[in-house]
């Protein structure tokens, strides 16, 4: 039994205003070279939004929903916000939970797969802004939970929704088009537990694959469906995972496919990745090749979701085994050292 005396949202955090979109782009690049021309590029996508990323806000809807749900529940813990590249920093929030009395804290991070950028670095984060505070609580990182029926199920929901929004004629024919961020092969063969069996694909595609299966099996209907990946950011002699969205709506207009609805499945909430990536990059593609395309939601504040925070911060308080629909061995659960590491 671990007795813990808080919760901590960790997040990526984005900026607010147009003047720190650079900043906070230098945050997320730090150290990886990435000329300046990129980030004013980059740049771009969020003056669109007139520099306010919809993450923070997201987090904030999310611990409200949180805060509400707990105490209809019975779970006295107060929540704290922590990002890793903007306000409220990390570092800030774990002084404040030491000035606050907080000795040890469970913690989950807005990202539900096994990879280094979704697990390992949020660990790596959490160990580097203790080092910052004296006398800082410990923390405890839930696992990943991309298989929790209350994830799924959030998906279930929105899938549903975002095929009522298309023409009947065009609805038992859609393409159902799981989309991840993509992330380097090199990167993915090192997701998940390095001393488990994940088949033929990587731990990171397992995972985004099993998801999309079992969307689409509680959905019903018998739609064809496919993960696809977005938001590439690697040099083109960098190998990635694929197929890239657009590149597959391409081949989808020449097979003959009228209607997709593109389930934002690597996700936990609609942020600027998806609202720039799905929503303008992707829809302008579609209409170009004649597509009709509507996008499912992430699961922000779904009913399921935020109940499945609070299942999982029991799970972890309590010590029981994991929780999950899929067929894939829990992975990362126990932060083995070895787990989603980057080289």
């Amino acid at each position: 039994m671990r007795p813990y005396d808080a919760f901590l949202l960790l997040s990526f955090g984005g900026p607010e205003k147009r003047e720190d979109v650079i900043p906070f782009l230098e945050n997320v690049t730090r150290g990886r070279g990435i000329p300046r021309e990129r980030l004013a590029e980059v740049g771009e996508h969020y003056y669109l939004f007139d520099g306010v990323s919809p993450i923070n806000q997201q987090c904030r809807d999310l611990i409200a929903a949180l805060r509400e749900d707990f105490a209809a529940n019975g779970v006295d813990l107060p929540v704290y916000w922590g990002n890793r590249n903007w306000d409220p920093y990390l570092a800030d929030t774990v002084a404040a939970m030491a000035r606050d009395g907080v000795r040890r804290a469970v913690a989950l991070s807005t990202s539900a797969y096994s990879n280094y950028s979704s697990h390992r670095q949020y660990l790596e984060d959490i160990e580097r802004a203790r080092a910052a505070v004296p006398g800082a609580p410990e923390i405890d990182l839930i696992r990943p939970y991309y298989d929790h029926p209350g994830f799924v199920d959030a998906f279930v929901d929105h899938t549903r929704r975002a095929l009522g929004r298309l023409p009947e004629e065009l609805r038992a024919d859609a393409r159902l088009l799981y989309s991840a961020h993509s992330i380097p092969l090199a990167m993915a063969r090192r997701s998940g537990d390095p001393r488990r069996d994940y088949g033929p694909l990587t731990a990171y595609e397992a995972q985004l694959a099993e998801v999309a299966r079992l969307v689409t099996e509680r959905l019903g209907g018998g739609h064809r469906y496919e993960v696809v990946y977005q938001s590439r950011s690697g040099p083109p002699t960098q190998p990635w995972l694929e197929p890239d969205i657009n590149d597959r709506l391409e081949e989808l207009a020449a097979e003959g496919v009228r209607a997709v609805v593109v389930v934002p499945h690597g996700f936990v909430s609609d942020h600027m990745e998806v609202k720039y990536d799905l929503d303008v990059e992707a829809q302008a593609t579609a209409e170009k090749l004649g597509i009709r395309l509507e996008r499912a939601a992430a699961p922000g504040t779904h009913p399921a979701f935020v109940a499945m925070v609070r299942d999982l911060v029991s799970e972890r308080a309590e010590g029981r085994p994991p929780r999950g629909l899929g067929a894939i061995e829990r992975s990362c659960h126990d932060d083995p050292a070895d787990c989603c590491q980057l080289r």
